[in-house]
């Protein structure tokens, strides 16, 4: 198992390149189960999550391979079966039970793993596809599910779902008739798993609104599509240049899809500019505190609370975190607390008071997000910090330790 080992307290100066979103890409690769040709995938972060997507397809039948960062899939025989030996390791695994069900009318899914930061039920998947006549049983920690064909149903999320609504929109798509999705997710990612199926002849319209309207089509194509650049490694190297003190130039931002991030970090004190070779963040002055309610899109998103919170360690004042998404996404807090920061967590409020410093500590990683925190924290520290359980990190950062490595960052990975 590795770790990383940090000597913190450097400014971070020079330029980052923001690799593809892993969030965007995994919909997208569950999404040639339902091509009937050939396809060319770019931009595909080199990552965990990635690679295990990549057998899971094979295993289904769907051939994939990987290559510097593209991906070419080529249809073939589907299998019905996801098995829990691949599926325990990652959430987004369940994606391929929309694409299973409207190509092939059957699919074993293995009941999904993944970072443990609290319930995240597959109800609203399972309740939008019964409505578009899927009938499921559990059985042994498998979702069975059976369908003569899917048909297109009007179907109202009980709360905005970013993998329900890209389970039913990869339903939808070559089910019969419309099917008109209801308070559905707005995120960016959402929109590029629509623009890639698009691209392959699907019918979608109002994606990036929560109301997604979809016209079934008897056959999707092949099509050539890079994966949007990935916003929350954008973010995170945001708030590196701001808890060091420094000025990084982040190549391929996605400078729009962060409005509600760069909107907090401005607030705190940072500058984030756009120029023509990419997004400029610097910090030259004192930080702030600010007040932080995670929301779905466009509100700021929780993949960026832990992050965020390592930066208010070192602001003026106070700042107070508001977790409205996950009930169990403060497990990074008593690590950060082992560092110096001064946290109190009440229910799903924490309360964040500046200090002066950090000092370097052995601290240990809860889940990816949790990871990234408790890194920016240790670039920050006085001293050494070590972060153990990086596994999660590699989940979700395409070689972290070299981008940062490459600006100034005095770290390494090794093994414990």
């Amino acid at each position: 198992m590795d770790k990383l080992v940090i000597e913190g307290g450097v400014p971070l100066t020079g330029g980052i390149d923001i690799s593809g979103s892993k969030n965007a890409a995994l919909p997208i690769l569950f999404a040639s189960i339902l091509l009937s040709e050939p396809a060319r995938i770019a931009n595909v972060p080199d990552l965990r999550d990635i690679h295990t997507t990549l057998k899971l397809l094979n295993v289904l039948g769907c051939a994939c391979a990987y290559d510097d960062h593209e991906v070419r899939t080529q249809p073939g025989k589907l299998l019905p079966e996801a098995p829990y030996d691949l599926v325990r390791t990652m959430r987004a695994s369940v994606l391929c039970l929309g694409p299973l069900l409207a190509r092939i009318g059957q699919a074993r899914v293995a009941l999904p793993g993944g970072c443990a930061i609290g319930a995240r039920p597959v109800d609203q998947h399972l309740k939008g596809l019964e409505c578009m006549g899927a009938s499921f049983q559990l059985e042994e920690g498998y979702i069975l599910g059976r369908c003569r064909r899917l048909t297109g149903a009007r179907i109202t999320f009980d709360m905005p779902t970013v993998g329900g609504t890209e389970n039913l929109l990869m339903a939808a798509v070559l089910a019969e008739g419309e099917t008109l999705l209801e308070n559905a997710a707005r995120e960016p990612e959402v929109v590029d798993l629509a623009n890639f199926l698009r691209a392959c002849g699907a019918n979608i319209e109002g994606h990036g609104t929560d109301v997604i309207r979809i016209q079934g089509v008897a056959a999707l194509h092949g099509a050539d599509y890079a994966v949007m650049p990935d916003r929350i490694e954008a973010g995170t190297f945001l708030v590196a240049a701001g808890i060091t003190g420094g000025e990084l130039l982040l190549r391929h931002c996605p400078f729009d899809a962060l409005e509600a991030v760069i909107r907090k970090l401005c607030h705190m004190g940072m500058e984030i500019t756009q120029t023509p070779q990419g997004v400029l963040a610097r910090c030259a002055g004192p930080l702030h505190g600010t007040d932080v309610k995670t929301q779905p899109y466009p509100g700021f998103p929780t993949d960026m609370q832990a992050q965020i919170m390592a930066l208010m360690c070192l602001a003026d004042g106070a700042s107070v975190v508001e977790e409205s998404i996950f009930e169990n996404r403060y497990m990074h807090v008593l690590e950060l607390v082992r560092l110096g920061a001064q946290i109190k967590v009440s229910g799903h409020t924490a309360m964040v008071r500046g200090v002066q410093g950090l000092t370097g500590a052995p601290v240990m990683a809860s889940d990816l997000r949790a990871s990234a925190s408790l890194v920016l924290a240790g670039l920050a520290a006085r001293g050494r910090t070590e972060v153990r359980r990086i596994y999660h990190l590699d989940r979700g950062y395409e070689h972290i330790e070299h981008k940062l490595t490459a600006v100034g960052a005095r770290i390494r990975r090794e093994q414990e």
